[in-house]
């Protein structure tokens, strides 16, 4: 198979994990160049990539280094915006639920921003994409030991934030 037509299954099959991750850890919708960047250095690399992991995880660990490299140009700041939890709705709550549960979110993800870049970085891949701690570590370089006692730390740290700011956790909010 032709490393073009192998990045383009990959885009396909992995574009969209990619772009939310980029969301996730910049804090901007405006990710398009950044995907695309990811993508072809992916392109440039393919022959070195020669099964070493999961796709997915490798094309993790490209995006991961492409905005921080994206962040170091911009000095980009800002991490998880509010405003995603803006169009939060749900049929089975009433109104005021919706608003404790968005101010919830809203001191969550606040909290979140507040907390140093390796917890964050772990709370993003491991709590929102959902990754496992394997995949997480292959990401970051680390070890599935240090992936699970940072995510450990990086809950309390973020609860004992809300805590400060007089919020409780509610259900699976991390």
């Amino acid at each position: 198979m032709d490393k073009n037509d192998l990045v383009e299954q990959w885009f396909l099959r992995y574009g969209d994990d990619i772009y939310k991750f980029l969301v996730y850890y910049t804090g901007s919708r405006d990710v398009d160049d950044l995907v695309q960047d990811v993508f072809l250095k992916a392109l440039g690399a393919v022959g070195s990539f020669e099964g070493r992991s999961q796709p997915k995880t490798w094309l993790l660990t490209i995006a991961r280094h492409t905005a921080i490299d994206h962040a170091r140009k911009k000095r980009l700041r800002s991490w998880l915006p509010d405003m995603w939890l803006s169009n939060l709705t749900s049929d089975e709550k009433t109104p005021e639920e919706l608003l404790e549960v968005q101010e919830e979110q809203q001191a969550l993800y606040r909290a979140i921003r507040q907390v140093k870049p390796t917890f964050r970085e772990v709370l993003i891949l491991r709590g929102i994409k959902g990754l496992s701690a394997k995949e997480t570590a292959q990401i970051l370089n680390w070890s599935e030991n240090k992936v699970n006692v940072t995510l450990h730390r990086a809950m309390k740290a973020v609860k004992d934030k809300m805590e400060l700011e007089g919020k409780e956790l509610i259900g699976n909010a991390i």
